[in-house]
């Protein structure tokens, strides 16, 4: 066994059902907990998800009774340097599937072991594939699939699983407040609302979802551990489903990294697309003039968070009622989204515009006046974020008021340009 190593956190920030803490503590006999703000990656976040990841960093910071070493600076010189200072030759880490992710990682292998254990995914992106070994392009045949392969119990481990060595090499991290107790936040969930999940799932208006994708996002919870927890019936099976399209969706970004940035559907390339700012800054300030578009827009910018039917219909009228690109609306929500993940962010956007896997049809377009009526029928979540409105009463709230577009019009728009790709 060796002396020292060092347990390297980045989308794991938790110390329960950890696989790389106990792979650590296999290996060594005490372990130096790292986390290192990489530049590169904070460039790409905005305030809100910084915000958040300084409170999960918290959080973690007093599960390891103030142990955790933060350090600035690019990974590939900083996790090597902080291992040889501790007397450490091995490195733990949880297995990154991003772009970047991975061309890091194999770069800090070079010059340090680097040894992988589980992942931020209940079944590691690249492990579920058809009988001939490719990739699955369409979710149902995936989903499937992965319920067959299925997955492993959480792992037995907690704070106090290795002996966390006490270092000054970081830095303090910010003052504020961490996270609430999130296992409490799960309990109450799945004993108060998952049994309804399914049915009040898509109405924003209500509070029937479980929140849980920022901590998804930053691991401070594994999918596997509430994947244990689910129990039966028909919420546990949605709730399941939706970690399914977590899986799936990093999965899609494993065997094509080119997907986050570019047209899954390289057909799609030759699509039309319009190059209006003003419409652009018109519906990311949520001033489109249909309520429940302005609604989510105005609901992200105060919350950092937006209800997924909700996404759904915004994306949708960016790429068919604006006709501008999906990445646009992508590097927005990836701003001021907290959950904002690589992975389900982009291929959600490209489910939208029709290019990516599994996509929704391209002659779906969302109506958003008959999408309001429909997940928000008594107006109530348009309301909360259009506060101009809240005189109007009733599903009434979702009539037009000073519309940009006519949503008729653009539709048949979108279907013609469509037809330059599919005829």
């Amino acid at each position: 066994m060796d002396s020292s190593t060092v347990v390297w956190f980045r989308r794991d920030l938790r110390t329960h059902d950890h696989p790389a803490i106990l792979a650590a503590g296999e290996r060594a006999s005490r372990a130096l907990a790292l986390f290192v703000l990489d530049p590169v990656l904070l460039k790409a976040s905005g305030r809100p998800r910084v915000g958040f990841l300084h409170r999960c960093l918290r959080s973690l910071d007093d599960e390891l009774d103030g142990r955790l070493v933060v350090v600035e600076g690019d990974p590939v010189d900083v996790v090597p340097r902080v291992a040889a200072e501790v007397g450490a030759s091995s490195v733990h880490v949880s297995a990154d599937a991003g772009p970047y992710g991975r061309g890091r990682d194999a770069a800090v292998a070079e010059r340090v072991e680097l040894v992988r254990a589980g992942s931020p995914y209940a079944v590691t992106p690249g492990r579920v594939t058809k009988a001939d070994g490719t990739p699955y392009r369409v979710f149902t045949p995936f989903y499937k699939a992965w319920l067959d392969h299925g997955w492993r119990p959480p792992a037995e481990t907690g704070a106090s699983s290795v002996d966390w060595i006490r270092s000054d090499l970081g830095r303090e991290l910010p003052a504020g407040e961490g996270l609430p107790d999130v296992r409490a936040l799960w309990e109450a969930f799945r004993d108060e609302k998952l049994p309804d999940y399914a049915t009040r799932r898509d109405r924003p208006d209500l509070d029937g979802t479980s929140r849980f994708s920022a901590f998804l996002k930053w691991g401070v919870v594994h999918p596997r551990t509430l994947l244990a927890d689910l129990g039966r019936g028909a919420g546990a099976a949605a709730f399941r489903t939706e970690l399914a399209w977590r899986d799936f969706y990093a999965d899609v970004l494993w065997h094509r990294p080119d997907s986050a940035r570019r047209n899954y559907n390289r057909a799609f390339d030759r699509m039309p697309l319009d190059d209006d700012r003003e419409r652009f800054e018109a519906w990311c300030a949520g001033r489109t003039g249909y309520p429940f578009v302005d609604a989510g827009m105005r609901q992200l910018r105060a919350e950092g968070w937006m209800h997924n039917r909700v996404r759904m219909v915004v994306a949708s009228f960016l790429v068919k009622d604006l006709h501008l690109p999906w990445w646009w609306g992508a590097r927005h929500f990836m701003r001021h989204l907290v959950d904002g993940d690589l992975a389900s962010n982009q291929h959600g956007w490209q489910w939208a515009a029709g290019t990516g896997t599994d996509a929704a049809p391209y002659f779906r377009v969302f109506n958003p006046v008959a999408q309001g009526e429909k997940f928000d029928p008594d107006g109530d979540y348009v309301r909360r974020y259009v506060p101009e409105l809240r005189d109007v009463p009733g599903k009434a709230v979702h009539q037009p008021r000073d519309p940009i577009v006519d949503h008729a019009h653009e539709r048949r728009e979108a279907l013609a340009r469509y037809a330059v790709v599919k005829g």
